[in-house]
């Protein structure tokens, strides 16, 4: 991968939305294989660049928990995009919440001396695009992170970004996204009523703390390439609500950029807005919209409605018992979701299985529910029958019929999680009626 011209397409998005042209980027924020080719299937058709970004929960260099360093992670998105025949320089790696987020409940000098470490092997392996996060507590901090306590930290992983871009060739290729007001990953974890939107002051303050933290350590010249701020537009979900994005209380804190030539709003935390909110929060200029549970609930969706059509038509002794395989190991193995899922046992029995949270993600990497997936897809490999597509899955039934669709399971589900992106897709190209590009 050519790792400037990776980072000039994000660079060109930007350089337009600065220049007038309401385009934005979305952001894949997954590790699950099928989520990535769903991604890559979508760039392709729209003849677009790809932004995947994994997560620091997901990916470190002790293999988080997907079992993945960034080298694995970065091998698996280019070994998808080869089979796909998508040209890896439309493929833009980015890291997304890097820095002391995976050992909060340790003191702040070990969780930063990992974080240097994350950074470093993030930028060693080919990321362009990285998030510098560093708004949460450690064990001996305070609750709330002072803005100047943020950026200094900050500026500590950029310096060593910058140092080991420069080992490998030159830090050119290199953007980063900053920020002090950053919202969890994942989606919140209490439920929600209103999210109230970043203060115009709050933004500022951020800006200033960032931009002296980094002169402080010499590296004032990388403001250009600090690509994008991190604030909250009033827009999140929990396990059952989705927050949705209302524009008029943000005219104020949408003029904070005015004057920054190279700077834009990302959005976290997108998961579930309307195609409408999504092109509101683009048009006023969150030009990077990140989006993640989103994306495996829609695959979660179409693995358990092939699972109900498995149940129609395969012998129960030869059956994949997908649904209930994922509730075993939800419940043998907790750890993901019972300090997030309270109520009666009933009301955690649907959050484990159809929560907006998605807490289920975190287990599709568990050796015997991938086993128990590949023994659907197996199932079903002979063919499903037209009216049981149209049951459980109607969208895609109505793409087979009118033939842009095949019923291979496995297209059926990329075609779902589609589904999930074409809404991100439009707001950041948005197309007429004929399907010709406007933006």
């Amino acid at each position: 991968m050519n790792r400037t011209t990776a980072l000039g397409h994000l660079a060109e998005t930007i350089g337009r939305h600065k220049a007038g042209d309401p385009v934005g980027v979305y952001s894949v924020c997954s590790a699950h294989p099928v989520v990535i080719e769903a991604a890559i299937a979508q760039a392709a058709d729209d003849q677009t660049y790809v932004l995947v970004e994994a997560t620091s929960n997901q990916v470190d260099q002790f293999g988080g928990y997907t079992g993945m360093r960034p080298t694995d992670f970065r091998d698996m998105v280019f070994r998808i995009a080869d089979e796909r025949g998508f040209p890896r320089d439309r493929v833009v790696l980015g890291g997304d919440h890097l820095g002391p987020n995976r050992w909060q409940r340790t003191p702040s000098d070990e969780a930063m001396a990992n974080a240097d470490e994350l950074i470093r092997s993030y930028v060693d392996a080919g990321y362009t695009k990285i998030h510098l996060d560093c708004s949460m507590s450690c064990a001996d901090d305070p609750a709330v992170l002072d803005d100047a306590v943020v950026a200094e930290r900050s500026a500590r992983l950029l310096r060593i970004a910058e140092d080991t871009g420069n080992r490998i060739g030159g830090t050119a290729a290199l953007s980063y996204v900053i920020g002090t007001e950053v919202p969890v990953p994942g989606g919140a974890h209490e439920t929600l009523d209103h999210v109230t939107p970043t203060t115009p002051e709050r933004a500022r303050r951020t800006l200033a703390a960032h931009r002296e933290a980094f002169a402080r350590v010499g590296l004032d010249d990388v403001w250009p390439r600090v690509a994008a701020l991190v604030v909250q537009p009033g827009v999140e979900f929990d396990h059952l609500k989705v927050v949705d994005y209302e524009r008029s209380a943000t005219a104020d804190l949408r003029r904070v950029l005015d004057t920054e030539p190279n700077l834009v709003f990302e959005a976290h935390s997108t998961d579930y807005q309307r195609t409408q909110q999504l092109r509101e929060l683009v048009e006023d200029h969150w030009a990077i919209l990140k989006v993640g549970p989103g994306l495996t609930f829609a695959l979660r969706e179409a693995l358990f409605a092939l699972a109900m059509i498995e149940d129609e038509i395969v012998p129960s002794s030869d059956r994949s018992d997908l649904v209930d395989v994922v509730e075993r190991r939800m419940l043998e193995d907790p750890g993901y979701w019972e300090n997030y899922y309270h109520g009666t046992e009933q009301e955690q029995r649907i959050a484990r299985r159809f929560s907006y949270s998605d807490r289920l993600r975190y287990y599709w990497p568990d050796e015997r529910i991938e086993t128990a997936r590949r023994t659907l897809m197996s199932n079903l490999a002979a063919g499903i029958p037209l009216p049981l597509i149209s049951q459980f899955l109607p969208d895609q039934y109505r793409r087979i019929r009118d033939g842009s669709l095949s019923s291979d399971p496995h297209h059926l589900v990329i075609d779902r999680v589609r589904d999930a992106l074409r809404p991100y897709a439009q707001a950041c190209h948005p197309t007429d009626s004929n399907g010709a590009t406007l933006a």
